[in-house]
């Protein structure tokens, strides 16, 4: 008998932390055996003790190496006897600045961990989510995919990238029977934002503080469900329509703090 027993089973990279060990915890509890895939492997470990070595496996992972995906997706397969359940591309990366005085080997590992990771992720785990009735494949894209950011520019186009592709996926993986979704998160509590932007977080609106779980819990309502968007808060699909119906009206909103 494989180490899963027949559970039902989650993939998750960058699950050593934040949104991705929230999103751990909240699927053992609810019975699931877990895939946690991090570079951070103190992390993974003190997130093995927590769920059980019975409940999970872990292992490093550079989610821009490819050849390191497909060995966490083989390491993972033979736990799960060749089944994904959910696979959450969740690992990623951001640094601020400007655009031209952010280094350009910065702005390429921002792409490569937040774009290219995602696809080596949904390309090696193909074969297992083809395998299983039902599956569901998540990405972690954001708030700045609603509308370019200043001073995250280049992540804010790594998030554009994912949720093109997650919109797209939706329709070509139906004929797999696998899902497609993904999350936009606003300032989530973890260790991406600084304790500077965390503390001048408004008290409400959409970009006031929320907490990880509350990620964990839209991955956990994705999968039963057919939605294809998962703002948190929900506020936040709102500046998405503004972007839409008047882009230029919200650019400039965004851009008031920036003038000389």
């Amino acid at each position: 008998m494989t180490l899963a027993a027949g559970r039902q089973s989650i993939f998750i990279t960058g699950a050593a932390s934040g949104m991705g060990r929230e999103t751990a915890r909240l699927f053992r509890e609810k019975g699931w055996f877990i895939g946690a895939f991090d570079l951070n492997l103190d992390g993974l470990q003190a997130l093995q003790a927590e769920l059980g070595a019975d409940n999970c496996v872990i292992q490093t992972l550079d989610v821009s190496d490819k050849g390191q995906f497909d060995a966490a997706v083989a390491t993972f397969a033979e736990a799960t006897d060749g089944r994904m359940d959910i696979l959450f591309n969740n690992a990623g990366i951001v640094m601020r600045g400007f655009f031209d005085e952010l280094p350009f080997e910065d702005q390429l590992k921002i792409i490569n961990v937040n774009v290219i990771g995602v696809l080596n992720g949904t390309h090696s785990a193909l074969p297992l989510l083809k395998a299983t009735p039902n599956a569901l494949c998540f990405n972690t894209s954001s708030s700045s995919a609603t509308m370019g950011m200043p001073l995250i520019a280049v992540y804010s186009a790594s998030k554009h990238a994912v949720k093109g592709l997650t919109e797209a996926l939706s329709n070509e993986f139906r004929r797999y029977d696998i899902r497609c979704a993904d999350a936009l998160p606003g300032l989530i509590r973890t260790g991406m934002p600084s304790e500077e932007m965390m503390a001048a977080a408004p008290d409400k609106g959409p970009f006031r503080l929320i907490e990880a779980i509350e990620v964990a819990k839209a991955v956990w309502n994705s999968y039963h469900s057919d939605q294809l968007h998962w703002y948190i808060p929900e506020e936040l699909a709102e500046l998405d329509k503004a972007a839409g119906n008047n882009p230029e009206l919200l650019r400039d909103k965004l851009g008031r703090h920036m003038q000389p």
